[in-house]
């Protein structure tokens, strides 16, 4: 069964920073692109950041560029988000997600997601 796990989420304080991972299991994560995406209340969700399959290349939202970077470790079937220099607009559940190697960063280009994990920037 193919499933998708976040971790790392937390309470920080603006400024700081945090490292969400998305473990995969039932599946190998190097063959799909992967995308981290975010929902606040009262707004959509949307695409932080994702990582194509082939090439390595990678995307991001305008709002996180230059502080937030995504990796992947094929080895642990693990997506890491590297969050820095948070703000309280940073606020919302993030989500992994996985989908074919065409798939860009948009949500609805995404079939399979985890349960999510808070991240809350608060002083």
């Amino acid at each position: 069964q193919l499933q998708l796990v976040e971790s790392g989420g937390g309470l920080v304080q603006p400024g700081g920073s945090l490292r969400l991972s998305c473990a995969a299991s039932g599946f190998t994560l190097d063959y799909y692109a992967i995308g981290w995406f975010r929902q606040a209340p009262g707004k959509e969700r949307e695409g932080v950041s994702c990582i194509s399959s082939s090439d390595g290349s990678t995307y991001y939202a305008d709002s996180v560029k230059g502080r937030f970077t995504i990796s992947r470790d094929n080895a642990k079937n693990t997506v890491y988000l590297q969050m820095n220099s948070l703000k309280p607009e940073d606020t919302a559940v993030y989500y992994c997600a996985a989908d074919s190697p065409l798939a860009g960063c948009a949500p609805y280009e995404y079939d399979y997601w985890g349960q999510g994990t808070q991240v809350t920037v608060s002083s």
